[in-house]
């Protein structure tokens, strides 16, 4: 029974990262060997949050639609982990949102730690990805490809919060969580998801991957003391929206895109 239980895991974990970031990883690794035998990385360029049509409210609409089924492979992972505390109710307890600490029970104390984690990431990040670019390992990374519409900046936020939320939730709460199920130790569990999350931002290159990585250890870390991904939920959020809206209002400003 137990070991039937066991390989019915690891087909769920298969199955919801065939659906989401397992998927965007096997993408991101033949888009940076593509550009890799095109041209040097530093003459590449990785474009987030594309414009998807020239007419406007068609461009809306695609936007919005990729933003919510997106979230649909987290509610499956919720749904799971549902599902598996009412069949386990002598061992897990509480929701599945309490599980993962994905709720608004210590909205202060969440954000008061958010800020400190986007802190700590998104500076080092800045010099991390100056490195990369002048030792030609990282493409030129443009946060914005949308164009200046009313809704710019608000989907742009959204984009923001639906990469938080899918990462956090399923690369740390959900996979730290069937890790364990699995019998793997702390460090292999929190190394494994960390090299996942860096291995789906390598169509950027090099650079980012190493980064991702290093975030991944430290997000997984923090998780394994506090049971909560809210904070590294509301930490990644400030940091992609201040890469997308910084960029999208300033960026021709700058000299950049």
């Amino acid at each position: 029974m137990f070991l039937a239980s066991r390989r019915r895991l690891r087909a769920e974990v298969l199955i919801v990262l065939g659906l989401s970031l397992g998927q965007s990883a096997v993408y991101s690794v033949v888009q940076l060997f593509d550009k890799m035998t095109r041209a040097p990385l530093a003459d590449a360029t990785s474009t987030l949050n594309r414009s998807q049509s020239t007419r406007e409210y068609f461009d809306l609409t695609y936007q919005l639609l990729d933003i919510v089924f997106a979230l649909v492979p987290v509610a499956l992972v919720f749904y799971f982990l549902s599902t598996h505390v009412q069949a386990n109710r002598n061992g897990d307890s509480g929701s599945a949102f309490a599980r993962l600490g994905f709720n608004f029970a210590r909205p202060g104390k969440d954000l008061l730690q958010g800020l400190g984690l986007a802190a700590l990431i998104g500076i080092p990040s800045l010099g991390l990805y100056a490195a990369g670019r002048a030792l030609g390992i990282t493409t030129a990374i443009v946060p914005s490809g949308l164009d200046a519409y009313w809704w710019t900046v608000p989907v742009l936020i959204l984009s923001a919060m639906r990469h938080a939320i899918v990462e956090e939730v399923i690369v740390v709460g959900y996979l730290m969580d069937r890790f364990g199920k699995f019998g793997w130790s702390m460090p292999v569990a929190i190394v494994v998801s960390a090299v996942l999350r860096g291995s789906y931002h390598l169509y950027q290159g090099f650079g980012p991957f190493i980064g991702n990585v290093v975030m991944g250890l430290v997000f997984a870390w923090i998780y394994t003391k506090t049971k909560r991904v809210m904070p590294l939920v509301i930490a990644h959020a400030l940091l992609d929206i201040v890469a997308f809206v910084g960029f999208s209002l300033f960026g021709k400003a700058m000299g950049l895109g």
